[in-house]
């Protein structure tokens, strides 16, 4: 073997072999002549030239080459495509691809795995494809995915044992309980995206639940009273779906889809990217997980990947709420990891990414094809890192519990935190395109503004939910100062935009509110008063279905922060 050549043929990886085709922006499998063989059947060499240096077959016109070290058909070189350039010639440097990246959000709770593809790797997505496991989750979830609406995504990591080398985590025998849940919501104009956590031990009704059997038969699981959120998963034969209906009677908020996955996940994914960076205040020596890692910044991957986001001792008060805080800070950096050029460059990583996260995931049958799953994933790559906000169901100990073990939801904080999701309301400040309005509507807005104290208005629920009207007037009056205001109610009728109807001399009451509460020009509605509770004029403020929840701007895509704990997925964070 010549100089050019030494080494072995299985030190070689496949993913090296593909190049960027500069005339095409296509990926395309070339495989030099001094290159040692593979031991997978690839093209043959017919002849060898003096020093060793085999020549290059002739195939057919239009003939597919094998990709080396799977039994996939290569890509077809397009006719006029550029042939390998002679050893010893610099290649120019291409313009910037066309090849398509997609964007896949998946994961033990939630990771980001990003992969190149062109038009020529058909069959390739077709082998993909093939590794996505499904389950029809029926009337729980949505039949299809829409790039033009919000969306909301249940991400499921089970402690359910699977492959080699995981018999130290989870629970010995579990049928796969809902261990780590986040319900991710993408905003409609993918300005924003909220993370929210649900811990596995709140405690919950669980809904019945119709699921369906491996004959096609339904079956109906009956739903129980105050159990702990992780057994909608799992318990009596309880499927994701079972979870997806779990949350919307938790949170009133609908899961469109699922993507679940359970420990091998974390390590695969991570062992894929070459690593993740993690950071912790003081240094770990954990016996339990096995977790050892210096103060300061480490790279994690596969079985310490795993340890780090597993281990409940080495973090906090040592409970499931810190876990998952640090499992937050742990997906805010797999995200950048993945968001980097250092992966999006890399062919070879893409393709293990690729591999990794297909493998690594079960998703409802609206999702179950790659090309979907490429939808939902250039849709999630749309939405900033710095508006991906990490959060968690506000709770308080169970006050039935002497000895503290599970939570339950906290009424005072938890419904602004369900509310701002239920209305695509982001928990970062986002900038939000509004529509021009003609200067006579705009200049509603113009002139002098009454005191706070002397605006006098009812108020209306026409389209808001239930409860709108009284939050909003309990916001007006303790928060906003708004003294002179009442609940009238439902208006009977339903509604899309907010509105404020007034009489001319109630103008500069008109301008305070709507200061107040952020509506446009066009909400105001010039009309005529009514007549309040205790006979005197006033003006009518009508919530539509845009109302965003109390407290909250019309005018504005984000909302007065909730009194909750919450993180960014662009900010590098320590676990302490």
């Amino acid at each position: 073997m010549d100089a050019q050549g030494r080494g072995r043929a299985d030190d070689i990886d496949p993913a090296d072999q593909w190049v960027l085709n500069p005339s095409t922006g296509d990926y395309e499998l070339r495989l030099q002549s001094s290159a040692p063989q593979s031991t997978v059947p690839g093209p043959r060499r017919t002849a060898t030239r003096a020093g060793g240096a085999a020549t290059r077959p002739r195939t057919a016109p239009g003939r597919d080459r094998e990709i080396p070290g799977t039994d996939l058909p290569g890509p077809r070189r397009r006719r006029g495509a550029p042939e390998e350039p002679p050893p010893g010639r610099r290649r120019t440097k291409p313009k910037k691809s066309r090849a398509k990246k997609i964007l896949l959000w998946t994961g033990g709770g939630m990771a980001f795995v990003l992969v190149g593809v062109s038009a020529a790797a058909y069959a390739y997505i077709k082998h993909l494809e093939g590794n996505v496991a499904t389950t029809d989750v029926g009337s729980a979830g949505s039949s299809g995915f829409s790039k033009d609406e919000a969306f909301n995504i249940l991400i499921i990591g089970t402690d359910k044992r699977t492959g080699a080398g995981n018999e130290g985590y989870g629970d010995k025998g579990s049928v796969g309980h809902a261990d780590t849940n986040i319900l991710l919501h993408v905003s409609k104009d993918r300005t924003n995206a909220t993370a929210m956590s649900i811990p596995r031990d709140l405690m919950v009704d669980i809904p019945d639940c119709p699921t369906k059997q491996e004959d096609g038969s339904e079956k109906i699981i009956q739903g129980t009273l105050n159990q702990r959120f992780n057994t909608s998963l799992g318990q009596g034969g309880r499927n994701a779906g079972c979870t997806m209906r779990t949350v919307e009677a938790v949170t009133g908020i609908k899961p469109n889809h699922f993507m679940m996955a359970d420990f091998n996940a974390v390590k695969t994914l991570t062992t894929a990217v070459d690593g993740v960076d993690v950071c912790v205040e003081k240094a770990v020596n954990d016996k339990e997980s096995k977790l050892k890692l210096p103060a300061g910044t480490s790279k994690v991957e596969g079985e310490q990947a795993l340890a780090f986001v597993r281990t409940r001792h080495s973090f906090g008060n040592q409970g499931d709420l810190d876990r998952i805080k640090v499992q937050q800070q742990f997906l805010g950096s797999l995200m950048r990891k993945m968001a980097s050029s250092d992966t999006l460059t890399n062919p070879s990583k893409l393709l293990k990414l690729a591999e990794a996260a297909t493998k690594a995931l079960t998703v409802d049958t609206g999702i179950g094809k790659v090309s979907t799953l490429k939808d939902v994933a250039l849709e999630l790559k749309k939405v900033p890192p710095k508006n991906i906000t990490f959060t968690t169901v506000p709770v308080v100990d169970n006050p039935a519990e002497k000895i503290k073990a599970t939570v339950v939801v906290d009424e005072s904080r938890a419904p602004q935190v369900f509310q701002m999701i239920k209305s695509d309301t982001s928990f970062t400040a986002v900038k939000q395109k509004e529509a021009k309005e003609k200067a006579a509507v705009a200049a509603r807005l113009k002139g002098t503004k009454a005191d706070a104290s002397e605006v006098r208005v009812q108020i209306l629920n026409g389209g808001a939910p239930a409860g709108s009207a009284q939050a909003e007037l309990n916001w007006l009056q303790l928060e906003a100062g708004v003294s002179k205001s009442e609940n009238a109610g439902n208006s009977g009728a339903t509604q899309a935009k907010t509105t404020l109807e007034y009489a001319p001399d109630q103008a500069d009451q008109a301008r305070r509110l709507a200061d107040i509460m952020g509506l446009s020009g066009s909400a105001m509605k010039p009309g005529k008063s009514v007549t309040n509770s205790q006979g005197l004029p006033t003006m009518t403020l009508t919530l539509g279905e845009d109302f965003k929840g109390a407290g909250v701007k019309l005018n504005s895509a984000s909302a007065a922060a909730p009194d909750v704990e919450k993180s960014t997925a662009d900010k590098v964070q320590c676990a302490s």
